[in-house]
């Protein structure tokens, strides 16, 4: 199963969400991947930047690398999770059957695998967003990047939204533009303090974990 996490729009909570995600599904099912696409992963989980190569690499290296070259790749964070790096490679061009390259070659692997694509505006993010066996975005009840829901070429399985206090829109509002489940993850000031002091994977805040049980 290959879950990815998008949004259309920067600041949209995408990585912290993803990361919690896989956090939460290592603890039932132990050997889960987050692949990082967008290059912050490390960093949301406390973890040093991985030196060595990663899936811009193995994206940049062709379609003649074996898939199990992946695995080579992956870096262990602890409490049964591991993480697929950007890569050194990260930023250079991609296009969307780069991401269904990936996507093919994750859903050979017996684990969860979860996509931080960050917003999908690389090609590849694009791909794996829409090739995925789940996708979901992830938004914040604001107008603008709810304008650029409705124009984005792939619709997601499920929304996950990022609740803010005295916001307009509301879940409902979300659902009955895009059609798809929303499901709801208040903002709240544990999480973010948990992100700046790299705690996020030792200490994974009830409120996100609570939040995040039915969006797998």
């Amino acid at each position: 199963m290959v879950i990815a996490c998008w949004s259309v729009k920067g600041g949209s909570g995408t990585t912290v969400v993803a990361a919690g995600l896989a956090l939460r599904l290592a603890r039932s099912s132990p050997g889960v991947v987050l692949a990082d696409l967008a290059g912050d992963a490390p960093a949301a989980l406390g973890q040093p930047e991985p030196a060595g190569p990663g899936l811009a690499d193995w994206l940049a290296a062709g379609p003649t690398v074996a898939d199990d070259a992946l695995s080579r790749l992956e870096v262990d964070v602890g409490a049964g999770l591991s993480i697929l790096p950007a890569g050194r490679a990260a930023g250079r061009a991609s296009n969307a059957a780069d991401g269904e390259r990936l996507v093919a070659a994750l859903s050979a692997r017996p684990r969860a695998v979860v996509v931080d694509c960050g917003s999908i505006a690389s090609d590849a993010a694009l791909g794996v967003a829409a090739a995925a066996s789940r996708s979901l975005l992830v938004i914040r009840p604001c107008f603008l990047a709810l304008r650029r829901a409705i124009a984005a070429p792939i619709r997601p399985s499920a929304v996950v939204l990022v609740l803010e206090e005295e916001r307009t829109l509301g879940a409902a509002d979300v659902e009955d533009v895009l059609g798809v489940p929303v499901h709801i993850v208040p903002w709240d000031a544990t999480v973010a303090r948990a992100v700046d002091a790299g705690l996020l994977a030792s200490r994974l805040p009830r409120l996100l974990d609570r939040a995040l049980r039915d969006a797998a």
